[in-house]
């Protein structure tokens, strides 16, 4: 089912046309004439087709179990008279998810939840098509968050592909493709969608604290072996083009190794004065 614009007219003048009625069909009545009577009903009929729009709601009309369209427009209107009614909110709403327990591509326990927000853009599928389309926002976005979480890995260590940890906006685009497919039988846009809480579950949460430290120090150790071996070679290089001194192999390589324990160690490095030469 789809969405269409009901039959409406200004409400302001069918008020009046009401009002009119009635205080003809009270006259007379006073003069104790039939017609009277009719004008009364007739005036009762055409009031029940006045409805008021507020901003950002509208509403559908069904007579006699059709489908007869929507009132989005604000104001006062005029419709099919004897018509029921229903209202839905036209707002933009948000939707906050439970936190949700669920296993990562690597099988690792984590903890996941978002932020959706959406509003109805047709209401003829949000009021006819699903039952309470509130609660279905809510078990389809439970649904695609779950689905989202198990087709990623919390954190890649040895890799550079998307991950939940390294890579929000990118999930969060993903999730949101997802959820907005899922949203389309019941008439629902996503505007936007956040994950707003992202943890290890609390039984692997110290061993995943160490992991990560481990890889962090692995990490700045390579940088700085890579730094220290760029300055080692920059120094040899500069020692051997001014002439300092004339430098073999077996010099070159206890160079090195100074060097390269004075820079990569943590501690401060003690000088060491040598009377002698490397060969004795």
């Amino acid at each position: 089912m789809f969405e269409k614009k009901a039959w409406a007219v200004n409400g302001y003048l069918a008020l009046i046309c009401m009002l009119a009625l009635l205080i003809g069909g009270i006259a007379l009545i006073i003069q104790k004439n039939f017609i009277g009577t009719v004008l009364l009903i007739a005036a009762l009929i055409l009031g029940t087709g006045i409805i008021v729009v507020q901003p950002n709601k509208a509403y559908a009309l069904v007579f006699f179990g059709n489908y007869l369209g929507t009132i989005r427009k604000p104001g006062l209107w005029l419709s099919i008279p004897l018509a029921s009614r229903k209202g839905i909110s036209l707002k933009v709403r948000n939707f906050n998810s439970k936190t949700l327990k669920v296993n990562d591509i690597q099988g690792n326990p984590i903890e996941i939840a978002a932020v959706v927000v959406f509003r109805v853009v047709d209401t003829a599928k949000a009021i006819f098509d699903v039952e309470k389309y509130e609660q279905f926002v809510e078990i389809q976005s439970e649904t695609a968050l779950r689905h989202i979480a198990t087709r990623y890995a919390y954190d890649n260590f040895e890799s550079d592909d998307i991950s939940l940890r390294g890579n929000p906006e990118e999930v969060s685009d993903e999730l949101m493709k997802e959820l907005q497919q899922r949203l389309i039988l019941a008439g629902v846009e996503v505007s936007e969608t956040r994950l707003t809480h992202l943890a290890y579950a609390t039984e692997i949460a110290g061993a995943m604290l160490q992991r990560q430290q481990a890889s962090a120090i692995l990490s700045a150790r390579q940088i700085i072996v890579e730094g220290a071996v760029g300055l080692v070679q920059l120094a040899i290089e500069r020692i051997e083009k001014e002439g300092v001194i004339n430098l073999d192999d077996e010099r070159k390589a206890s160079m090195v190794n100074n060097l390269l324990v004075s820079i990569v160690s943590e501690r401060s490095i003690q000088p060491v004065v040598n009377t002698g030469t490397v060969y004795s």
